[in-house]
């Protein structure tokens, strides 16, 4: 189906990037009418509406939904397109304008990061096919919930630093945002007693500082935690960091840019379709972190849904 032929909406979270979206929204909107035609436009108003827009503009028959904002916009919009038994109109197509603060899965996707060059992308960019992670896990209030990611969910301190991330301003920027947060969250950390399986491997008893279950390469602001990890290769990279101390996770939390961490002991990477975690300290919540946010804690389920996304991308970044 050629560009012109499909039906467009554009999804749009203003305060993305500490409201720099809504500031510049004339020049956006401008840009986008130049390369998408006519298309209908969505604003949202507070998290989770990216979501029900989603879904709402597949009942309506748009067949392809354009997420402006950062990771956590677009991580919503995904998961309005699935429900439990998988995407709920195959043919759909997602596009990505990145413009907030992590920008993680774009750099996972090679979406270019100027504005001009992003939305040029989204009409003259191939479509390819990438795996959406599913996550069951509990609230705060231990209800059971469910959604899906595009990037990486974790647990353990990133749960924390999301928390503390998302609490403060983004004035700063999302890279300096996150390691303040970092910094903040190591101070506070204690490493978690889990539970950890995959696939139908047996359970191991682990003390842990942060576990990565990896669809996408980069998370926390440009940290480089799963750097073989691929979009489309059907299986997650799950990067298990055993315990650290505060002095050690500072020493080296250089290498996580870089992605040299890999070569610490303390450091393991496996492949798996399937990661189950439970925590074993009753008294202590495990905080998870799904494409930058923090909806809740452990127990919790993982599940890799093999090219379940129709994805207008540029070029799919390769490691």
């Amino acid at each position: 189906m050629a560009q012109q032929d499909l039906r467009t909406v554009v999804i749009a979270n203003p305060q993305s990037a500490g409201g720099a979206l809504a500031r510049r929204w004339s020049q956006v909107a401008g840009l986008l009418h130049a390369q998408l035609g006519p298309h209908q436009l969505r604003f949202t108003r507070q998290p989770g509406d990216a979501r029900v827009l989603s879904r709402a503009a597949l009942d309506e028959g748009f067949e392809l939904v354009v997420a402006v904002g950062g990771d956590g916009t677009i991580s919503e919009v995904v998961d309005g397109l699935f429900d439990e038994h998988g995407p709920r109109c195959p043919e759909v197509v997602v596009g990505l304008l990145h413009f907030g603060t992590g920008g993680d899965f774009s750099r996972s996707t090679g979406t270019p990061r100027r504005l001009r060059s992003g939305i040029e992308a989204l009409s003259g960019a191939a479509t390819t096919s990438i795996d959406v992670g599913r996550v069951h896990y509990c609230t705060a209030d231990g209800t059971p919930q469910t959604r899906h990611f595009v990037n990486i969910a974790s647990f353990g301190l990133a749960g924390l630093v999301d928390q503390l991330a998302n609490a403060s301003s983004k004035a700063l920027g999302g890279r300096l945002s996150f390691a303040l947060a970092t910094a903040r969250a190591v101070r506070r950390y204690r490493p978690a007693r889990i539970a950890l399986r995959l696939d139908d491997g047996a359970s191991e008893t682990l003390t842990v500082q942060n576990v990565a279950v990896a669809n996408g390469r980069y998370f926390g602001g440009g940290m480089r935690i799963a750097p073989a990890a691929e979009l489309d290769d059907g299986l997650f990279d799950v990067v298990t960091i055993e315990a650290l101390s505060a002095l050690e996770m500072l020493r080296h939390g250089h290498r996580l840019y870089r992605g040299t961490h890999l070569g610490l002991p303390q450091v393991r990477v496996q492949r798996a379709r399937r990661v189950e975690a439970l925590p074993l300290d009753p008294d202590v919540a495990v905080l998870l972190d799904v494409d930058g946010e923090a909806p809740g804690r452990l127990p919790a389920r993982f599940e890799l849904l093999p090219r379940a996304l129709r994805l207008r991308v540029a070029e799919l970044g390769r490691p």
